[in-house]
């Protein structure tokens, strides 16, 4: 059913208002929504104010730009592939992202906390652009840079388990193996200062290649007769969501399925339009975040349930169904 775009936009935030709220008042502290209108005017010391502002805020935020950041990433995938099953590890930015983060701690140059932690995980990202860059050209057909972003992602793996494995001892080894699972506790707003930058500029770029998403429903040699630099789109958009989602996994870990997730739930809302599902993918991606980071403080356990690990376990039977109706699609298909 196709819903009129601002009336979807429209729902889904107020839908990602209605959790941000409650994201703020949930957890192992329950804080009603009258203590939440008065904190801005707590004094600095009250527990409510400390809880608010210095752990749930910037984990929220955090949430809604990841989220947001993978369902936007994982619409330009699909659109730029035209195939549903694309989502934004397919060009080794994350897994890169991890490498460098990953090394940090192996050689003991910084901690899960440290700044430098996110800093040499957004190199690493960029690093897999010009890696992907060198190995297939500028000019690459798609073909091309889908075999090269699979090497580069099938090294930077291998790189990390390396890394782990060299580690100076069981206790950094133990520190990476839940980094990588990826999750949100303990982030505060130098996190958030420290992805955003990135964040926002790659959600531009994607934003701004909607009309050659559109374009290449239709193929790319009709994409080029309308005037689209195909090419340079393809870039842009590799170099976007590098950026974009390395920058989630240098403050976040590694969290999945959320970029092939939202796109399919917004898909049959929107018309099947590239275009049109960029925004409301990048909002449905927010949401199932952060809807999950709450999950993960409501569930009872000894300590907070990675948030990566919960989207895997709903991702995961998701992505079986889509292989599975992907697969009765293309026997139809097939002479």
């Amino acid at each position: 059913m196709r819903l009129p775009q601002p009336l979807l936009v429209l729902g889904l935030a107020g839908a990602l208002a209605l959790v941000f709220v409650l994201s703020l008042g949930l957890g192992p502290v329950r804080l009603p929504l009258s203590t939440l209108l008065q904190v801005p005017f707590l004094p600095g010391d009250d527990p409510a104010r400390l809880i608010v502002l210095e752990l749930r805020l910037p984990r929220a935020i955090l949430a809604l730009a990841i989220g947001g950041m993978l369902g936007l990433s994982g619409a330009a995938m699909q659109g730029l592939l035209r195939n549903p099953l694309a989502e934004p590890s397919l060009f080794g930015a994350p897994q890169c992202a991890a490498l460098f983060a990953v090394s940090t701690i192996s050689l003991g140059w910084t901690n899960t906390l440290s700044p430098a932690l996110p800093l040499a995980a957004i190199i690493g990202a960029l690093g897999s652009v010009a890696l992907l860059l060198v190995i297939a050209g500028r000019g690459a057909g798609l073909i091309v840079l889908i075999l090269a972003g699979l090497a580069v992602s099938a090294m930077a793996g291998a790189g990390t388990i390396l890394a782990m494995n060299l580690a100076p001892n069981p206790f950094a080894a133990l520190e990476i193996a839940f980094w990588l699972m990826g999750s949100l506790e303990d982030r505060s707003f130098r996190h958030v200062m420290l992805a955003l930058p990135f964040m926002l500029p790659a959600a531009v770029l994607l934003l701004s290649q909607g009309r050659a998403l559109r374009a290449l429903t239709l193929g790319e040699e009709a994409a080029v007769s309308l005037g689209i630099a195909v090419s340079r789109a393809r870039l842009i958009i590799i170099g976007g969501v590098a950026i974009g989602v390395g920058a989630g996994v240098a403050v976040a870990g590694a969290i999945g399925f959320i970029g092939l997730i939202a796109p399919h739930l917004m898909r049959p809302l929107t018309g099947f339009d590239p275009q049109r599902l960029l925004v409301p993918s990048a909002l449905c991606g927010a949401l199932l975040l952060l809807s999950a980071d709450v999950m993960t403080r409501l569930i009872p356990a000894t300590t907070d349930i990675k948030v990566g690990v919960l989207t895997a376990l709903i991702g995961v039977p998701f992505f079986l169904v889509l292989i599975a109706r992907s697969r009765a699609s293309l026997a139809g298909a097939a002479p």
